[in-house]
């Protein structure tokens, strides 16, 4: 693997903490990542094979129901210092919500307030989820990504206030 891509090296610091399945990758990272990066489980089980093939995890132990454990080898644990050190690039917003509201109008009225109305339940529970976060931590990155998740909870709430009422 020549160059890591931003899922793979999200792998790749997850393995830092020690040795994991396909699954408990995913779930570590929607804890971890959730407000500001997506892994979905396709996306960790189309990586975890490319990161062995390359060297930057070996296979651990065989768990219950043929669950794999994949561990960061020492070429890993460098390519993921090498890409943490490196320049970010520009960040891109993904956001199925966005998406979907650009293409609103090919919505019925009813779908389209079941669409708002099904954000706004999620958003809000994010921004719970995220003060709750904040106020749990001591760490100040932890603490300043919180605040991050707390304000762009807050900014979607606010993009789904000004959507017109239908």
């Amino acid at each position: 693997m020549s160059e890591l891509n931003a899922t793979a090296a999200a792998l790749l610091g997850l393995l830092h903490d020690g040795p994991k399945t396909g699954g408990q990758l995913v779930a570590v990272a929607r804890e971890r990542f959730g407000a500001f990066f997506s892994v979905t489980r396709s996306q960790v089980y189309r990586e975890l094979p490319a990161l062995a093939d390359s060297g930057l995890v070996r296979l651990g132990k065989q768990g219950p129901r043929s669950s794999q454990q994949y561990l960061i080898t020492a070429a890993g644990k460098k390519a993921f210092k090498t890409w943490l050190a490196s320049e970010p690039g520009p960040d891109h917003l993904r956001s199925p919500l966005i998406l979907r509201l650009v293409h609103a109008s090919n919505l019925t009225a009813k779908q389209r307030v079941a669409l708002v109305d099904s954000a706004r339940t999620a958003y809000n529970a994010e921004l719970e989820e995220a003060r709750n976060a904040v106020k749990n931590t001591d760490d100040n990155y932890a603490k300043a990504i919180g605040e991050f998740a707390v304000a762009r909870a807050r900014a979607a709430l606010k993009l789904l206030d000004a959507v017109p009422k239908d």
